[in-house]
């Protein structure tokens, strides 16, 4: 039996990468034991790369509870998940690693935020030989697909691999196909609520759909990063007079969350974010068989066929996407045809099975 401390976060807050670490904590497997130093540093989403006092006494006691947890456990495996190119959790990530890294026979890194490579270039002399010391060589990188930046590489791992997201099968227990395809279709986006994601690309292309005299409900579900993007967006909606359009959710979970995918026609996703590698929530769309419109960005063409299960745009492109809108809302049967196939990539590639199944094989290569 191998024994893998893993150090990440776990909801809440309900990002994909927490939700991904639980699920990864909550598999079965047959020769892999995992004890879990959890990674509290965020309690909202947008919490998430900012600075805060109370983050310095949490990260004493993360470097703390690891050492504990090595010595108690005697476990010679750390499993751990790098910042994604932003500053103030690379910090972090320089002070875990460079405490406790030394303890462990063995490092994995996976790249649930993609990118920390691209940021290197950017560090000052001190800033670079701590990233060396903190990253460099480790004994396994797994990132999620074959898209994303090959950070595993740039570090100079020993072994890189990839293995995708997976996602339990809601939709076999909860889904239901007879709320779609009203009048009013209903579009979605899921996550956060930032310019990077997409958001005001999103809106704008509401705007000239509206303009093109479409009648859709598109529907927001997640928190806005900060009060000033929120009173930017919402201002947009009124003065562009989509308030009978335009539906802000807030953040759902359990079986509100998957009520507002069964009624979902089609969901968009027109993310640019720096540190995007496999978005959870366009998973959970194919899931529930729902066409994707998506920026081919990061990991995203790992999951949408172009054509086939949806449509892959020019990122901040939103001429792009309201065409692409418009040609399904347009035709109901390319609608049910595209999430059809978006179901059938789920089940081939993207189950929890598989996922559950990579992984132990991941951690018995480096063991």
């Amino acid at each position: 039996m191998i024994k893998i401390l893993v150090v990440g976060q776990t909801p809440p807050p309900y990002g994909g990468q927490a939700i991904s670490i639980q699920l990864m904590l909550d598999g079965k497997y047959n020769n892999v034991q995992f004890h879990h130093v959890r990674l509290a540093f965020s309690r909202e989403m947008d919490d998430i790369g900012r600075f805060q006092l109370t983050k310095i006494w949490h990260l004493l006691f993360i470097i703390i509870s690891i050492i504990y947890c090595r010595v108690h456990y005697q476990t010679p495996i750390l499993y751990y998940v790098p910042a994604g190119p932003n500053r103030i959790p690379m910090y972090r990530d320089f002070a875990i690693l460079i405490c406790t890294r030394w303890l462990f026979k063995k490092t994995v890194f996976q790249f649930r935020a993609a990118g920390i490579s691209e940021i290197y270039n950017h560090l000052n002399h001190l800033e670079r030989f701590l990233f060396r010391v903190a990253y460099f060589n480790v004994d396994l990188a797994i990132r999620l697909s074959e898209f994303t930046p090959d950070d595993g590489a740039f570090l100079q791992a020993t072994k890189n691999i990839i293995v995708p997201n997976g996602m339990e099968d809601v939709y076999a227990k909860v889904g239901d196909r007879s709320k779609r395809g009203r009048p009013v279709p209903k579009l979605l986006y899921v996550g956060v609520l930032q310019v990077s994601k997409g958001v005001m690309v999103m809106l704008e292309a509401c705007r000239k759909l509206k303009g093109m005299s479409f009648l859709f409900r598109a529907r927001f579900m997640g928190k806005f990063e900060s009060p000033e993007f929120e009173e930017k967006a919402r201002a947009y909606v009124a003065e562009s007079g989509l308030s009978d359009y335009v539906e802000f959710l807030g953040v759902l979970t359990g079986d509100a969350q998957w009520d507002v995918y069964n009624e979902t026609d089609l969901f968009v996703f027109p993310s640019f974010f720096e540190s995007e590698a496999m978005p959870r929530s366009v998973l959970e769309a194919m899931n529930f068989e729902i066409p994707v419109i998506a920026a081919a960005w990061r990991g995203i063409p790992s999951l949408v066929e172009d054509g086939e299960s949806g449509f892959l745009i020019p990122i901040k492109n939103s001429r792009a996407l309201a065409d692409k809108i418009a040609i399904l809302l347009e035709n109901p049967l390319l609608r049910e045809s595209m999430g059809k196939r978006g179901r059938e990539i789920y089940l081939e590639k993207f189950t929890v099975e598989k996922f559950w199944r990579n992984m132990e094989e991941a951690f018995l290569s480096v063991a």
